[in-house]
């Protein structure tokens, strides 16, 4: 059969029409870094040296249908950072890919601690070997309003923010490197009412805080540590919310519900901070939800009750973020537990007042259910009310609302045990509320 030319030229279009040849542009967010040296590498075997924190593009592109993937080649030195990349792998579906994000995180340098009733923030110097706690020149600083209650710094560890429940705002600093040392920006930024925590998302982009007594959450985009409130802040959740927490990726955030004992679910827009409520959002955890962490993974979550006394432990879906209870969930404690966290490695859970009255636990976790063993636990301070613990996973930090100091464990890299500090505790201010290192 002779075919004209016109014919091979329709040929040819649709040829064309059916394969798709345009490529996209596969990207995404670097925080955290401060050494040198660290290389990304795609699939495709492109090698992207990366000298700074922000934005990153590989220079050769990804066609529609085929798959990315992200990895780190090359870790930072001088000092030795550990990067790791998060929603790194995937589809390419007909749009350039910008929501990667690369976390790179070292030993703890600052810890910053909220005290509710003096109304201001004490600065510490970590000793990266012993632990050791010592006040920065000029601390503690005046928290830009009344009554700070929470504090959260950014990825970058350029700026603080202080969520000031009596005064409605939360006040922004700027810190300088090496001293820790904090200097107000701007005015305090207004809230919605009584807010009660504070969290910067992992791509640097976003600042929620939970507003208890207006029963919101609102959001705000960050520029060079200024905050601006998006369109469609506040967002509606449960009663009394309490606690905040996003996944590694920063595509979803959680909300823990201190009066009616739920976690509220929203998935996060990455161009705009917009959150859309996970489809069976609230999800029930218990009595007094007060405290919420997520794994290193994003796969699991975890919910300390305090009126209920238990743990709640969910399993979370990786592309929807919505939550299962953990078999076995939840877990009781015997005690008011009253703040909890995730170690680096998603190994153990490290509860407050969880097993006894003024009181540290750690819990094992098994890994392929995200499933709850009680280990030892540990003496802390006159109610212990929050816990961080070490970006390295080398120590974990306890502020002690009533006995105005911090405790500091070292943790045992295998056991997960903890053992106090020579020199703790730490004095602190009046009534500490919260504490972030960085």
């Amino acid at each position: 059969m002779k075919v004209s030319r016109l014919g091979l030229m329709a040929l040819a279009v649709v040829a064309l029409v059916a394969c798709d040849l345009t490529k996209y542009d596969v990207g995404g967010t670097v925080t955290g870094l401060t050494g040198s040296g660290l290389v990304l590498e795609d699939n495709l075997g492109d090698s992207l040296a990366i000298t700074g924190n922000g934005a990153f593009t590989f220079s050769t592109g990804v066609q529609n249908s085929d798959a990315y993937s992200v990895t780190v080649s090359t870790q930072p030195s001088n000092p030795t950072q550990t990067c790791t990349v998060h929603n790194g792998a995937g589809t390419i579906d007909k749009a350039p890919v910008s929501h990667i994000i690369v976390t790179c995180t070292e030993a703890g340098q600052f810890a910053y601690v909220a005290n509710q009733d003096s109304n201001d923030i004490t600065v510490f110097a970590i000793n990266a070997t012993t632990g050791y706690l010592s006040q920065v020149s000029g601390s503690p600083f005046a928290a830009g309003g009344t009554t700070p209650v929470s504090v959260a710094v950014d990825p970058d560890g350029a700026y603080a923010y202080v969520a000031n429940n009596g005064s409605n705002s939360v006040a922004v600093f700027s810190i300088e490197a090496g001293t820790g040392i904090l200097t107000p920006v701007g005015e305090a930024v207004p809230t919605g009412t009584a807010p009660v925590a504070v969290i910067v998302d992992p791509s640097d982009n976003y600042l929620f805080v939970a507003n208890q007594g207006s029963n919101n959450v609102s959001v705000y985009s960050i520029s060079s540590g200024q905050l601006t409130e998006i369109t469609g802040s506040p967002y509606a959740v449960g009663a009394g919310p309490s606690a905040l927490a996003t996944d590694p990726g920063s595509n979803f955030l959680y909300v823990a519900n201190y009066t009616d004992g739920t976690v509220s679910a929203f998935t996060i827009a990455a161009a705009t901070g917009a959150l859309t409520g996970i489809s069976g959002s609230p999800f029930a955890a218990g009595a007094g939800a007060n405290s919420i962490a997520v794994d290193p993974t994003g796969t699991y979550a975890y919910v300390a009750n305090e009126s209920a006394a238990t743990i709640t432990a969910f399993s979370i879906a990786g592309t929807s973020g919505a939550l299962s209870p953990v078999s076995g969930s939840p877990y009781n404690t015997g005690s008011d537990v009253q703040a909890i966290s995730v170690d680096p490695a998603g190994a153990h859970v490290y509860a407050a007042n969880a097993t006894a009255a003024n009181d540290v636990a750690a819990f094992a976790i098994t890994p392929s259910s995200g499933a709850l063993t009680v280990g030892a636990n540990v003496a802390a301070g006159a109610l212990p009310a929050s816990l961080v613990l070490d970006p390295a996973g080398t120590f974990a930090y306890v502020v002690n609302f009533d006995s105005n100091d911090v405790s500091v464990y070292a943790i045992d890299g295998g056991t997960g045990g903890l053992s106090s500090v020579s020199g703790s505790p730490f004095l602190t201010g009046s009534a500490p509320r919260s504490i972030a290192v960085h």
